[in-house]
């Protein structure tokens, strides 16, 4: 699964890599720990044409709220979506069809259970320095019953974790490389469901970090730096 990320770029950043277009401030950057029902960056297709940039960088909320909920708490927490039954589960069948998006991300956590009984947070990032991470993800608006608020919410895409990351999780976030981002946006047709697979054992590079990361309300460049097993 993917249960906290990280962010580094700039909107500018973001919008010039995804040739997107950002109409509202994001959630401020640099974010060394980013977690459920948080707001987070989003890239979605415009479906417009006509405009200088053909896609939107948007917050939305993490944690998918399907149309039944009538309130964010009234059922599980979605933060992820498994890519073995996204295409069928009816809380996620629709979005997956016609509102698949991206999440970027520059690095994410995942955890082992160590001697003590304590959990070991390890920090997972692209093997090539200075790229960013796009996480298949797909999104949902839901309105609240009677006229209430409503919440743009995503769910990241998981599948199985590649040999190099077995050791740590058995799962990891589904990763788009660039030349497949516009099928898995839909801006290229059908045929996404390939793209939905674990990344290349290289592709990735890891390392342990401090257990302060386990906190939620935890921040700071410090989280992410290695230390000793």
């Amino acid at each position: 699964m993917c249960g906290r990320f990280t962010l580094t770029l700039t909107d500018e950043d973001l919008e010039r890599l995804f040739d997107a277009e950002a109409p509202a401030p994001l959630p401020p950057v640099p974010r060394l720990n980013i977690c459920p029902t948080q707001d987070i960056a989003v890239v979605a297709a415009r479906g417009e044409e006509g405009r200088k940039r053909s896609r939107l960088l948007q917050p939305m909320r993490w944690g998918f709220l399907p149309h039944w909920y009538k309130a964010p708490n009234d059922g599980p927490l979605l933060i992820n979506a498994r890519a073995e039954g996204v295409a069928e589960k009816p809380a996620f069948r629709a979005a997956c069809r016609g509102r698949r998006c991206l999440v970027p991300a520059s690095g994410f956590y995942e955890w082992t259970r160590a001697a003590d009984g304590g959990k070991d947070p390890w920090y997972i990032y692209p093997a090539e320095q200075g790229a960013v991470l796009a996480l298949a993800a797909i999104w949902q608006e839901w309105t609240a019953p009677e006229g209430g608020e409503t919440l743009s919410t995503v769910a990241i895409v998981t599948t199985a974790a590649n040999d190099a990351l077995k050791p740590v999780h058995h799962r990891m976030p589904v990763i788009i490389s660039p030349p497949d981002w516009p099928l898995w946006l839909g801006e290229a047709g059908k045929g996404a469901a390939p793209l939905m697979r674990p990344a290349a054992d290289d592709a990735l590079a890891m390392h342990r970090v401090s257990r302060r990361v386990n906190v939620m309300k935890a921040d700071g460049p410090d989280l992410t730096a290695p230390i000793n097993p």
